[in-house]
């Protein structure tokens, strides 16, 4: 029988952003054994490592960039890159599935169960590995990190979607859960209709412990033709006033994601391709951190200008400790 387990969401919603990541990673920790501890940086810490996803003006992923390529800006002081790797490696993938009422909205829980096949379809057997959790008002890890893929494909999700929406709360808690991950190609997608109704966090402090621990969130929000933001047949504006698509947007753009909008098969099929390679091919930047405490605002940018980078935003360092 397949193993369920279910993680209260409430609980991270009582401590600052800044521990939050200390509190994912303790609670992901209590639906499975723990395989790598959750990545956090301090200023003991030797060196930051993110991974960097490059695209061209056409949304191409970009290849063959080298060290020399790359600038990283640490609250806009310039860091010298000590290691850079670039290439292709397996994927460690957690697809996070909103089941909470709203998705029954529509048929949009359809929608969701197509993008969930279609992920799990691209993944390479035997290579790659993924995770499946669903969430309405708490967590449910419904197959744990795996490289049986099988396992993922034979879940039903059939169920009816019921319960308020705890999304970013939910993001938080399953990012916490990637980051134990040991592969550093890794992401979290996170199907939903955008609209969250229980969360006590923000899409910012989610960003945020995304952020910290090098956890790109990749959001797919999926929606009814007439509720695609400029879409053929829309008839909402642009702002996606009905959701919060807007702040979901910004969420992945900071963690170093990415968010698409779907409405039929083909979009889904086109924003989950171009996350995969994305994904697959990455480069890994390692720099010294600063020893300033608190968080660190990063950019990453390429000397050629017309090319677009997708980074973390930041990471968080402590106070040094003292050696006796």
């Amino acid at each position: 029988m397949m193993r369920r387990a279910a993680v209260s969401l409430a609980m991270t919603a009582a401590l600052p952003w800044t521990q939050l990541g200390h509190v994912c990673a303790q609670t992901t920790s209590t639906v499975r054994d723990r395989q790598a501890p959750a990545i956090t940086f301090r200023a003991g810490v030797e060196v930051v490592t993110l991974a960097a996803a490059v695209r061209d003006r056409r949304g191409r992923v970009v290849r063959g960039l080298t060290q020399s390529d790359f600038q990283v800006l640490d609250t806009d002081i310039a860091r010298d890159i000590r290691d850079f790797h670039a290439g292709d490696a397996p994927i460690s993938l957690a697809v996070l599935l909103d089941i909470s009422g709203s998705m029954a909205v529509g048929g949009n829980i359809d929608r969701a169960r197509h993008a969930v096949a279609v992920a799990m379809g691209m993944l390479n057997s035997g290579d790659d590995e993924a995770a499946l959790f669903t969430f309405d008002a708490r967590l449910q890890e419904v197959v744990p990190f795996t490289k049986d893929l099988d396992a993922v494909r034979r879940v039903s999700l059939e169920g009816r979607p019921w319960g308020i929406t705890s999304l970013y709360d939910a993001v938080a808690a399953a990012a916490g859960n990637v980051a134990e991950r040991v592969n550093r190609h890794r992401a979290l997608l996170v199907i939903t209709d955008g609209v969250d109704t229980g969360s006590r966090l923000s899409a910012p402090e989610v960003s945020g412990i995304a952020s910290s621990i090098d956890v790109p969130v990749h959001v797919l929000t999926v929606v009814t033709p007439l509720d695609h933001p400029g879409g053929e047949f829309a008839v909402l504006a642009t702002d996606g006033a009905t959701s919060d698509i807007g702040t979901l947007a910004d969420l992945a753009r900071w963690t170093g994601g990415d968010m698409k909008v779907a409405s039929v098969p083909a979009h889904t099929v086109e924003a989950i391709r171009g996350l995969f390679a994305e994904l697959r091919y990455q480069y890994l930047i390692t720099f010294e951190p600063g020893t300033r405490p608190g968080w660190h605002p990063l950019e990453v940018r390429t000397r050629n200008k017309n090319l677009t980078v997708h980074a973390r935003s930041g990471y968080i360092s402590g106070p040094a400790r003292s050696e006796n």
